[in-house]
């Protein structure tokens, strides 16, 4: 449903003059149309497009006329206008197409006759001599030669002169613009000139060849040889111009081609030429003088890059490759070529280079398949796919298939088509599938990972050449593997991409070799069963991306596997619901559903009639718990293919429930989809409800009596519109007082929906309107809005009010005018920082009000008392201009005051809020458009001079060297004394001495002078002051910076906004713009001063965001001097930095504060074609950043290094700042050992920003994933320099690791270099093209392995495994193993042990985890590694003393022994491997005792590794065929040395916790399933380990290993636990679970506590189902844990804790048909579900909704009803969760007690006095302290649905009453609660949703919960009368 605008052309007519007017009427007949009369009409018009229709009657009018009439003057007259109009007439212009296709027809007598006229009007074009009109003439040279006849035989006639006029144009062109140099417009427009100039006289040479080869111009000395000699050499010269753009250069290249081709001769020798001057081997004998004299500068050895790379693309795109005419020397040529361009493509890494290199490769391979058609056998030799070039173009296509810009890895991909098909052509004939080229393309590709984003097209490519069946049978797991990636969004468009070309062509493969259709379920199996089985269990984003890329793909291939899908998912859909993290099979068939709908394959009347899915079902998808599950079923009922089919009752049925429970969703991305999906329905309503309209008026009434069966258009019409007006009933009643911000977000968003679609022009019959829905009260609550604390909320309600302002503003009396209008003023002077934007957005509101201007004359009386009353202007203007003026006198009598005291100010009055205000009502203006310009004028002025002044106040703050010294709250002595120096360092211009002394000001100046006499220090600098009221108020030194940054940064948003508003042309008059150049500077002075001065981030960051705007409007302003300024500027700091001056103020601390902010600005705003500035600044910047010599000053390297930090971070500067990334690792690397700090602290900054360039930005936690990843040579040919800089540091730091000498020398940058090459990869596709080997960085990085630093060994070990092939590791684990010292050796260094195991352990990790495990080479060197590993064992075992060593060779032993286990049958010869291991451990000692203290270096990681072992050698013990098997060397493996036991009784915690770890890890196993019931496996370790467990939990102190052991008792059955109890720890069970929630108690752990409630509510459920006693006291306790649990304060681990236990009892005590606990404390745990139910946690709330879907499971079992709702989300589970309480006590007979519980609930506990007191309390205590953020629990909406369902309860049950005693009780409460808040209510100020919100909201709740109460309480009352009458009756 894409909705498209249809354009409207736009002609622009053409116009005669006086004369030719006049000789038209001279010719002209009044009685019969001539040809004169008609062009006189049709010159009359005035609208192009009726010009059109008349000049297409000229045609037919001439062909009427008779032959003589050619020598009529008239019809001469008419061809000469006709000629003019012609050449007048703009290229664009519809009306020069029409004139020339016309004109085209003329019979032949008349050419002749036009053809002199046309010719006529050309001589007059070309004698234009004006350079700027010089392209008017180019545009209709090009117009003639393009398709008319007429134009081009005119050009004929006028051949010479044309060229001549071509020449000069070039020749005028390029010196006009050597003139111009620096007016970038102009330059830019001449340059355009110069293009189109080169590109028409290419049209020339090629159009009119013929001309050209007369043999007349061979003549050296005709005028066309001249003027071609001169076009020649012209375009040698632009080719050579590097200072002209790129596209001049390139299409000169192409022209220098094309002419010497045209002049050359013999044309067989001009391959040669072209080969010569590409390769530089031009010999000037043999060429000709005129080529030598014309292209000289072509004909030196050294040609720039750029100018070979024009000339390869002029030679490939101008000669003629086809039917090979150029010969052997044209295949000579392409080769040259080829071999030319890829020696350039490792120079050129600019970027727009790059592109044209890539370009022009694929161009290349065009032309070799055009030659190949024709070509010599040996040219298919050199161009087969295993030949050089070939070679060397996949090496190119492996470079950039990955590179950042889209356009080179686009072309990339059709240069690898392209070579597959040249390949092809060379081996025609023979079988293209088992081609060997192909084959290990394939094999390759397949190989490597599938990260690498090129593997995907090339993959594609490869498919269509060898087919989809071929690459299956390498590997059959292929699509299950692609749609694994497909949970990474940066992947899935290529992964679905590769799908779709793979399932497509399988197709077309069945479909062409099976004749039945047998075959399609065999492709089902292939790529649709995995996709089902994702849907239904794949995780959210995995699911989202298939949905999104892959199923629409598959569907349009194959519609019928739709069916296929729906049968296997109705299947399982209602057992299979899903749950919150997976959709379930319900979601997945949503999912296809709406699929399938939104693209029209089904329609959804067909879905529910057909049974595919009913409406119970869509109902459960509305209120899943898997958000998405929810936007799936919304989609289905919402995305339709046609947009204007009509919207049945059943879906606005089902819209209106899904939006009773779907508007408060948290995550911003489903409320999106929600509100788009709906916006799509509505447009459906409004487009189907035209359709039904225009049906109503065509239809007569014997139609409708015919169709009256059907659904009546005028019904329907009714049903949207009382659909539409509910749907609005519902988004307001949302917006109550604390509703959450989500809600509040949907509501608005829609209603702006509504709002928009349902404005339609005037006169259009509207099914609904929203404005009829608008009463005051709604008008209210959208004002009421602008209260909210979120912005978003504010810019929704605002948009929505001015789209309704009509009936906003009727509903609004002058006094709430005059109400709303105080309440904003009184905002803009809050402290609050967040209420000044409230007062903005209400100001904005008001300005639109037609009243507001008395209001604001009303208030500033004082001080303007007239005001025209001109009525023309308009509200808007009027109103802005009083409402600043306004604020403008307030703020400038704040600043006064302010001048006298800051305190004062930033107590009472802080500036900012009026100014964010003025702000905010100018962005409101139509600047366009302005009346009262000399007014605008002043004000302009008046606020750029206040900006300035308050600046002045303020800025001394900002700017000292501490602004956040001035910490909130310093009450100490010290503090207060550093504070003392701060204020005396800054000194603003205060003239009470405040900043010398802090001290109490008060309001009498008696007191003031008592005080100052009084010199003692003071202790607290929280300064009291009384204010007009005489009320108390502490200003805290933040409120003191809080006033001041933010006023600068308000001053830098004013003046921002005010630069945009210098006009962009700069006009003559200077009155025209309402900001004067002279001001404009000054701003910027202001900001240059500020940027390079504040010291406090928030005020320079702000000050660079209104910079920016003045920058930006610099760069496109007219005005030459503005233009410049950039530049200086940038030129002036950046010689202020290099100069190091002492007196300099720039800031060299705080990451050099401002100046890179000012730099990026600057930078920012120079376009993007032109990077002079750029280029200058960088290299400037550079030099500084990694100086010379050592003894230049620090401080310009360390702003340097800021400086190119912020830059490389800068998205804005794009591509073009890549070039300089190499240098800058360069300075980071080098900045790295520096001595100073500062230079090592931004060095290192530095590092990080380029990381991050280069490699993007990290999305994982994991350090070490594929991702942020690349191959060696992708990056070492992006960066070439970096090659031997890596490599020569690298050898630098590891020259010193193996010296003998004792001292250390430790090399800082070691660490960065690792770092780098740890990110970098080898690839499968590295050939042997690529100088850039990896190879000679392998031996430096295992030296690295002997640093002396523990964490270089470790980055050293990582950073070997990306540069040893897969098939190498065997072969280098060998060498570094037989490297490793023997027990005997003399000299043994520990160091260099532990760094060759480290690398040893890393390389054998990723080598058992790449994918070649099938592979038999893998099994021998993987069994060689493990016999040259035994024969240095003695490193695992006691004689080698250093336990750190010992740890890292057990490490790989784990590693081994783990994967063995997982994955070897293969028995005999590895029990040698398994007997080692058990002799280790054996021999550990964890078997004798450990004689060390735990303070020994290494030991507890010894000890860990130690453990490790053990436990993975008894997984594999305990395997059952070892156990069955009767070998003697099995059973002796069988009885390992060391039992789990054993384990846990080491005294070591880090023991306990590996054992406890590993047995959970069994447990859980067992649970799942995964491991076989039969005998052994795991389940015989477990035996026995009950008792153990218990006593050490009485025992255990360390806290991790306690939480375990309970953890594992938790997971234990309990029948097996209990009777262990008595003998292990003589305990009974119940005394067990009274010993648990002890524990619970007294814990201060949260996981302790989690864990010992869960434990003990397993133990009570388990004693209650087997009849035991429990004493109440104990139960009572549990209960009461389980609501503390439930607390809002609690943490979450501790919520769901409580919510599994919830879930674990609701069976048995929640929803029991007996009471087992008693009323009072099974409703207790019902309150503790609703009370998680409304937690602000999602995960919370989840978890708490799996107790409703356990009870609803329940009931539909019991009841066994066709279908309950049950995954559910929160708002929905309380619903349920309420109406299940009140079925329960129906049930259980409880409603007489019940009730009353349930009405207490209702009121809520009110202890509102105490409410008001601290919030007052607390209104001054906390300057950013919003009040209560609502972000999800809405108590009105739980208030709503228990009194809706208490309502039904009592409507049903009308004879068992509640006590009446209880009721009165309650009514008492409720109405002394009632008279209080009316109470509180009316104390509150004039408009409290502004001045007091959150009280006014705690009020309204209140207010709400108390009446549905009473109503409640009434109606329970009325029933009791009612049946006391019936009774005495």
């Amino acid at each position: 449903m894409v909705l498209k605008k249809k354009k409207e052309i736009q002609v622009d007519e053409f116009f005669l003059d006086h004369q030719q007017l006049e000789k038209l009427q001279r010719f002209s007949k009044a009685e019969e149309q001539n040809l004169a009369s008609l062009l006189l009409h049709c010159a009359q018009l005035r609208n192009g497009i009726q010009q059109i229709q008349c000049l297409k009657q000229i045609v037919p009018l001439v062909k009427k006329m008779d032959q003589n009439s050619v020598c009529d003057p008239m019809v001469k007259a008419c061809l000469d206008i006709l000629g003019d109009i012609y050449f007048s007439l703009g290229t664009k212009n519809p009306l020069k197409k029409v004139l020339a296709s016309s004109l085209n027809s003329l019979p032949e007598e008349f050419m002749v006759l036009a053809v002199q006229s046309f010719v006529c009007c050309l001589r007059e074009e070309l004698k234009t001599t004006d350079v700027y009109l010089y392209r008017k003439v180019l545009d209709n040279l090009a117009s003639c030669m393009e398709d008319f006849s007429l134009g081009r035989a005119s050009i004929k006639k006028l051949f010479e002169e044309v060229l001549q006029f071509l020449q000069k144009s070039l020749l005028d062109i390029k010196e006009e613009n050597r003139q111009n140099h620096g007016n970038r417009i102009i330059q830019t427009q001449l340059m355009n000139d110069l293009l189109i100039a080169i590109k028409v006289s290419m049209m020339l040479v090629q159009k009119l060849e013929e001309n050209i080869q007369g043999s007349l111009w061979k003549h050296h000395e005709s005028v066309v040889w001249q003027s071609m000699c001169s076009l020649l050499k012209s375009s040698t010269n632009f080719l050579m111009d590097a200072t002209l753009l790129q596209t001049v250069q390139t299409t000169s290249g192409l022209a220098v081609i094309l002419f010497t081709k045209a002049m050359y001769e013999p044309v067989e020798e001009l391959p040669s030429l072209v080969s010569d001057l590409l390769l530089g081997s031009m010999k000037h004998a043999g060429v000709p003088a005129w080529f030598v004299s014309n292209c000289g500068t072509l004909c030196t050895d050294e040609l720039p890059d750029s100018v070979l790379l024009f000339l390869c693309h002029g030679a490939l795109a101008m000669l003629e490759w086809k039917n090979g005419s150029m010969g052997e020397n044209g295949e000579k040529l392409l080769l040259d070529i080829a071999s030319v361009l890829l020696s350039l493509s490792s120079e050129l890494k600019e970027s727009s280079m790059a592109t044209s290199l890539s370009r022009i490769l694929a161009i290349w391979t065009n032309s070799a398949l055009a030659a190949l058609v024709s070509g010599s056998p040996n040219l298919k030799i050199k161009l087969n796919g295993n030949s050089d070039v070939v070679g060397k173009l996949l090496e190119y296509i492996y470079t950039n298939w990955e590179h950042p810009l889209d356009a080179v890895r686009h072309q990339t991909k059709l240069i690898f088509k392209n070579l597959l098909q040249i390949h092809r052509m060379t081996i025609t004939g023979s079988n293209e599938k088992s081609d060997p080229f192909f084959a290990r393309l394939i094999k390759r590709l397949l190989s490597l990972e599938w990260h690498v984003k090129g593997k995907y097209a090339s993959l594609g490519c490869l498919v269509e050449c060898v087919g989809t069946e071929n690459i299956l049978q390498l590997d059959r797991t292929i699509p299950v593997q692609i749609l694994d990636v497909m949970n990474d969004q940066s992947l899935a468009p290529y992964a679905s991409d590769l799908l779709e070309t793979m399932f497509t062509n399988h197709k077309t493969y069945f479909t062409l070799s099976f004749q039945e259709s047998t075959w399609i379920d065999q492709w089902h199996d292939i790529w649709v069963s995995p996709l089902v089985v994702i849907l239904c269990e794949g995780n959210h984003d995995q699911t989202t991306y298939v949905i999104d890329y892959y199923l629409p793909k598959l569907l349009r291939c194959s519609p019928d596997s739709l069916n296929y899908m729906i049968r296997i998912l109705q299947a399982s859909a209602d057992a299979n619901l899903g749950s919150r993290s997976t959709r379930g099979a319900l979601g997945a068939l949503m999912a296809c559903l709406r699929t399938a709908r939104a693209h029209g394959h089904l329609e959804l009347s067909n879905i529910i009639s057909d049974g595919l899915v009913s409406t119970e079902c869509i109902k459960q998808g509305l209120v899943h718990q898997h958000s998405q599950v929810c936007i799936d079923a919304l989609g289905l009922l919402c995305e339709t293919h046609r947009s204007t089919e009509i919207v049945s009752v059943e879906e606005m049925q089902l819209i209106h429930f899904f939006m009773m429970y779907n508007l408060n969703s948290q995550s911003p991305s489903v409320r999106q989809q929600i509100c788009s999906l709906l916006r799509k329905l509505f447009c459906r309503i409004q487009e189907s409800s035209q359709v039904l309209y225009k049906l109503e008026q065509n239809k007569t009434k014997q139609e409708l009596l015919e169709n009256s069966t059907k659904r009546h258009p005028l019904g329907i019409l009714q049903q949207y519109k009382d659909f539409m007006s509910s749907v609005c009933d519902r988004l307001f009643e949302v917006l109550f007082p604390g509703s959450s911000h989500p809600t509040r977000f949907s509501a608005l968003t829609i209603l702006g929906s509504v709002a928009e679609i349902f404005s339609v022009p005037k006169g259009q019959a509207q099914v609904f309107q929203l404005d009829q829905e608008i009463d005051s009260t709604r008008v209210r609550t959208l004002i009421q809005c602008f209260a909210s604390t979120f912005e978003e909320v504010k810019v929704l309600a605002f948009g929505l009010l001015m789209k309704l302002r009509d009936v906003a503003f009727n509903s609004q009396d002058s006094e709430n005018l005059d109400l709303l209008f105080q309440a904003a003023m009184d905002l803009s002077t809050s402290t609050k920082p967040y209420d000044c934007v409230t007062a903005s957005y209400l100001l904005n509101f008001l300005v639109h009000h037609k009243g507001l201007q008395h209001i604001c004359l009303g208030k500033q009386s004082e001080h303007n008392p007239q005001m025209d009353e001109n009525t023309s202007l308009s509200t808007v203007e009027k109103n802005t201009l009083a409402v600043i003026k306004l604020l403008l006198v307030n703020v400038e009598e704040e600043i006064f005051q302010a001048k006298k005291s800051l305190l004062q100010a930033a107590a009472s009055f802080p500036m900012y809020g009026r100014v964010h205000c003025i702000t905010g009502a100018l962005q409101q203006l139509p600047f366009n458009n302005l009346t009262l310009v000399a007014e605008w004028k002043e004000m302009v002025a008046r606020l750029i001079l206040m900006s300035y002044k308050l600046s002045a106040v303020v800025s001394p703050v900002v700017q000292s060297s501490s602004p956040e010294g001035l910490i909130p709250m310093d009450s100490d002595s010290e503090s207060a004394g550093r504070l003392q120096m701060i204020l005396h360092e800054i000194q603003p211009q205060d003239t009470n001495d405040y900043f010398m002394q802090a001290k109490i000001l008060k309001e009498h100046c008696k007191v003031e002078s008592e005080k100052l006499a009084d010199h003692r220090p003071m202790e607290n600098i929280c300064t009291e002051m009384r204010g007009k009221e005489r009320q108390t108020c502490d200003v805290t030194a933040q409120m003191v910076l809080v006033c001041c940054w933010r006023s600068m940064k308000e001053v830098s948003l004013l003046l921002g906004t005010l630069c945009k508003l210098l006009p962009s042309q700069a006009a003559s008059e200077p009155s025209d713009g309402l900001i004067t150049v002279e001001q404009v500077k000054n701003i910027g002075d202001y900001f240059k001063h500020h940027l390079l001065q504040s010291r406090h981030r928030g005020a320079f960051e702000l000050a660079y965001a209104g910079f920016v705007q003045l920058t930006e409007m610099l760069s496109r302003c007219n005005s030459e001097s503005l233009r410049s300024m950039p530049e200086q500027w940038l030129s002036c700091v950046l010689e202020e930095i290099k100069s190091c001056d002492p007196s300099s103020t720039l800031c060299a601390t705080r990451r050099s504060a401002g100046i890179p902010f000012y730099i990026q600005a600057l930078l920012a705003s120079e376009p993007k074609s032109k990077t002079d500035l750029l280029k200058m600044t960088m290299k400037e910047l550079i030099s500084l950043a990694a100086p010379l010599n050592e003894s230049s000053s620090v401080i310009p390297q360390v702003h340097a290094l800021n400086i190119l930090r912020a830059l490389f971070r800068d998205t804005r500067l794009g591509e073009n700042i890549m070039p300089y990334v190499a240098d800058g690792i360069q300075a980071a690397i080098l900045g790295f050992v520096s001595p100073v700090w500062a230079v090592r602290n931004s060095s290192t900054l530095l590092f990080s920003a380029l990381i991050t360039r280069i490699f993007g930005v990290k999305r994982g936690k994991d350090e070490n994933s594929k991702k942020n990843r690349m191959t060696g040579r992708e990056f070492f040919s992006r960066f070439p320099s970096l090659y031997p800089f890596l490599l020569k540091q690298l050898e630098v730091v590891t020259s010193t690791l193996n010296s003998e000498a004792e001292e250390l020398k430790i090399h800082p940058n070691l660490f960065l270099l690792l770092l780098i090459l740890g990110r970098l990869y080898p690839s499968p596709m590295d050939g042997t093209y690529s100088a850039l080997g990896m190879a000679p960085f392998v031996p430096f990085i295992i030296r690295c392995g002997h640093s002396p630093v523990y964490r270089s060994r470790e980055m050293s070990g990582r950073a070997l495994v990306p540069f040893v092939m897969v098939n190498e590791v065997p072969h280098t684990v060998l060498s570094l193993v037989e490297g490793l010292p023997d027990s005997t050796s003399p000299c043994i260094r520990q160091n260099n042990i532990h760094g060759t195991l480290l690398q040893v352990f890393h390389l054998l990790q990723s080598y058992l985890e790449s994918k070649q495990l099938v592979h038999s080479d893998f099994q021998q060197g993987l069994d060689d590694i493990i016999t040259c590993i035994g024969t240095k064992l003695w490193l695992a075992k006691r004689p080698n003393p250093c336990l750190v060593t010992r740890a890292a060779c057990l490490d790989v032993l784990v590693v081994l022994s783990t994967h063995l286990g997982k994955f070897q049958k293969r028995g005999m010869q590895l029990f040698g491997f398994w007997e080692e291991m058990n002799s280790i451990i054996s021999d550990s000692e964890l078997m004798s005792g450990i004689p060390y203290s735990s303070a020994v270096p290494g030991l507890i990681q010894y000890l860990q590794s130690i453990t490790k072992l053990v436990i993975s050698v008894l997984s594999v013990t305990a395997d059952s065929d070892i156990q069955r098997s009767s070998s003697s060397v099995a059973k002796k493996i069988a009885k390992p040395s060391l039992s789990i036991v054993h384990l846990l009784h080491c005294e070591f915690h880090e023991v306990h916790l590996l054992a406890l770890e590993a047995v959970l890890l069994w447990l859980k196993q067992i649970h799942s399933k995964q491991i076989a019931e039969e005998g052994g496996g795991v389940l015989c370790l477990l035996i026995d380990l009950e008792g153990t467990l218990l006593t050490m939990a009485l025992k255990e102190k360390n806290l991790q290993c306690f939480c375990k052991v309970l953890e594992i008792l938790y997971n234990m059955d309990l029948r097996n636990v209990l009777p262990k109890t008595e003998c292990s720890i003589k305990m009974s069970a119940n005394e067990l679970l009274t010993w648990s929630l002890n524990i619970v108690d007294i814990s201060n752990s949260t996981e302790v506590q989690s864990i010992a409630l869960k434990f003990a509510s397993k133990l009570v459920i388990h004693l209650l189902q087997n009849h035991q006693q429990i004493s109440e006291e104990v139960l009572k306790k549990w209960v009461q844990l389980i609501v503390y649990f439930c607390g809002d304060e609690q943490q979450t681990e501790m919520q769901l804790a409580a919510a599994e236990v919830l879930k674990s009892v609701t069976s048995f005590l929640l929803i029991n048909e007996k009471l087992i606990l008693g009323l009072s404390d099974t409703l207790a745990m019902w309150k503790c579900v609703v009370l998680l139910l409304q937690n602000e946690d999602v995960v919370v709330r989840d978890a708490a909704a799996e107790v409703i879907e356990v009870a609803q499971s329940e009931k539909k079992n019991s009841k066994g009803t066709e279908f309950a709702l049950r995954v559910v989300n929160a708002p929905m589970a309380l619903d349920l969760a309420f109406s299940t309480l009140c079925e329960l006590l129906q049930r259980w007979g409880e409603i007489r007690a019940g009730i009353p519980i349930l009405l207490e609930w209702l009121l809520g506990d009110g202890d509102l006095q105490r409410y008001s007191e601290t919030s007052a309390l607390e209104e001054d205590d906390y300057l950013f302290d919003k009040g209560e953020v609502n972000f999800w629990a809405e108590q009105l909406t739980h208030v709503r649905q228990l009194s809706k369902h208490l309502l039904l309860l009592i409507s049903v049950t009308h004879l068992t009453l509640p006590d009446q005693g209880e009721l009165s009780r309650l009514s008492r409460i409720a109405l002394d609660r009632a008279q209080l808040v009316g109470h509180l209510l009316g104390a509150l100020p004039p408009t409290p949703e502004f001045s007091k919100t959150a009280e006014f909201a705690r009020l309204a709740i209140q207010n709400e919960r108390i009446s549905v109460c009473l109503k409640i309480l009434d109606l329970l009352k009325s029933d009791d009368t009612y049946k006391n009458d019936s009774l005495e009756k």
